[in-house]
């Protein structure tokens, strides 16, 4: 039999598709999601949702004592850089507020097990590439902060309570489930893929191509893509080393992808050009941004199945094609 989680934002982009991973391997689970920026379509049937915020930490009690739980998957969080630059306090008490009251749940209702979605972007301007688990933290956000702050709590739960955890940290989640059954559907849509089959379709005006002057090999912006079905793969691989100890992991192609790479990947999937429209850089972007996976690579076996950046592209068009109005369009 399998085993039986609670998944935080499970009704979100990858933490839907961790749920669906958990599924297929015969595990139960219970999604928690304020559907803020989650779908209720996303909950796949047979699974339940708790339609509750985060920060009801009554409601979050109420749900951990009905125990047990083997674990707890956390991606409930606000995740938009710029938004964070504008409202830094919203974040730490969305992010690292909301998370330490699910951790002391956590802790009081004998849950041994927490995998954490961080992020890469605590790391800030890296010092080399691609970016190790071991290189200076040094957020250039609030939302990476926030992030990083909940990692600390999660080290302070396991050193005095014995609350294992894994920390997971990546760029860019992509692509879309292969079968179809789940995609990327953000209000507003941030993430350059989708912004791109969405200007080649017609339904967006010209993508604004940011910088063409960074000293990269075409002058833009590389950045890291992770399909969103290898991150779940990752959490579960993750998981199961805590039986061991707690672990921290990075997550990324070692590779990346430039700004013109993912638009001439785009057309050739979608066969139609991506129209485009070229802009001075964005202030802070780093030329480039890539992480690295060695650690669990070697620790886990981890071993991404989709990394030709063609064919996450053709999952996410595919997604994006038969849903155009995304979970809306059924």
């Amino acid at each position: 039999m399998g085993g039986r989680f609670l998944v935080t934002g499970g009704a979100g982009y990858v933490g839907s598709h961790l749920v669906r991973a958990l599924r297929a391997r015969g595990d139960r689970c219970t999604v928690l999601d304020n559907l803020s920026t989650g779908h209720r379509a996303a909950v796949p049937d047979g699974v339940a949702l708790a339609e509750i915020d985060l920060a009801d930490r009554a409601a979050v009690d109420k749900i951990l004592a009905d125990g047990p739980w083997d674990g707890v998957f956390h991606f409930a969080a606000l995740s938009l850089v710029g938004d964070s630059m504008r409202d830094p306090m919203g974040y730490f008490a969305a992010n690292a507020g909301n998370s330490a009251g699910l951790i002391d749940a956590c802790i009081r209702h004998d849950v041994k097990k927490l995998v954490f979605s961080s992020t890469a972007a605590l790391f800030g301007l890296p010092e080399r590439l691609p970016i190790a688990e071991d290189d200076r933290i040094d957020p250039g956000s609030p939302y990476g902060e926030s992030k990083f702050m909940v990692e600390r709590m999660l080290a302070w739960a396991d050193r005095v309570h014995g609350l294992r955890y894994a920390a997971l940290r990546y760029f860019n989640a992509a692509g879309a489930d292969p079968d179809g059954a789940l995609g990327e559907d953000h209000r507003p849509e941030t993430h350059l893929i989708p912004l791109a089959i969405d200007a080649a379709l017609g339904r967006r005006p010209p993508l604004a191509v940011f910088g063409t002057d960074y000293p990269t090999p075409d002058g833009t912006c590389i950045r890291d893509y992770v399909h969103v079905s290898d991150l779940a793969t990752a959490h579960l691989a993750a998981f199961d080393q805590l039986d061991r100890a707690s672990v921290t992991y990075n997550l990324g192609s070692e590779a990346g992808h430039s700004v013109h790479e993912v638009l001439a990947s785009v057309a050739r999937v979608g066969g139609c050009k991506v129209p485009h429209t070229l802009a001075p850089r964005r202030p802070g972007d780093p030329a480039v941004l890539v992480a690295a996976s060695a650690r669990i690579r070697a620790a886990c076996g981890w071993t991404p199945r989709f990394t030709a950046l063609d064919d996450i592209v053709a999952t996410a068009w595919a997604w994006r094609n038969a849903h155009p109005s995304g979970y809306d369009g059924g």
